[in-house]
C-alpha cells in the first residue's frame, strides 16, 4: 500500500505542476520541488524555479476539522552578467506573473487548496546580488483548506 504524501507536499507538487504547465513570459520552465535549494553558481546560468514547502499551520475550524494553512516558497533565481534593467526587469516581471497567477487560485490537481495570500517580501536578495551576481526573488504562497 502506497502512503499518501503529506498535504503540504501534495500542495507543493501541485504548485510545481501549475508553474511548469503555465503560459508565462519565461518558456520551457522546469520548476522543481526541493527542501533545500543548493546549487553551484555554474548551475545558475539557467533560470531556476524552486518550490519549497516551508510551514504548516493548523487552526481550529469546528469541533471536527481544522483550517489548514500551507506556506510554500517559490524561489526564482538566475545568474546575471551586468545586472542592468534590460537583464533584470524580465525576471521581476516573471515573479509578478507568478504572483498574479496564484492569487486566489485553486490548484488544478488539488482543488481543495486555495491560495489566500501571496507575498513577495524578497523582491531580490541584495546578498546574492553582491556576492554571486545572482538574481534571487522569493515569492511566498499561502494555501488554505479545511481538513
Amino acid at each position: 500500500m502506497t502512503a499518501t504524501p503529506a498535504t503540504v507536499i501534495q500542495i507543493a507538487e501541485s504548485v510545481v505542476a501549475e508553474i511548469n504547465a503555465g503560459d508565462f513570459s519565461k518558456k520551457n520552465l522546469a520548476a522543481q520541488r526541493l527542501y533545500v535549494p543548493n546549487f553551484d553558481l555554474e548551475d545558475m546560468k539557467e533560470l531556476r524555479v524552486t518550490v519549497v514547502p516551508r510551514e504548516v499551520e493548523y487552526l481550529p475550524l469546528d469541533r471536527a476539522s481544522n483550517k489548514f494553512h500551507a506556506t510554500i516558497d517559490v524561489a526564482v533565481q538566475k545568474k546575471f552578467s551586468k545586472g542592468d534593467a534590460k537583464e533584470i526587469d524580465p525576471l521581476v516581471f516573471f515573479v509578478e506573473e507568478l504572483a498574479d497567477y496564484f492569487r486566489l487560485k485553486r490548484l488544478n490537481s488539488f482543488v481543495a487548496a486555495r491560495c489566500v495570500k501571496v507575498e513577495n517580501a524578497v523582491l531580490y536578495s541584495v546578498e546574492h546580488w553582491t556576492q554571486f551576481n545572482q538574481f534571487t526573488s522569493l515569492l511566498t504562497l499561502t494555501f488554505e483548506l479545511a481538513k
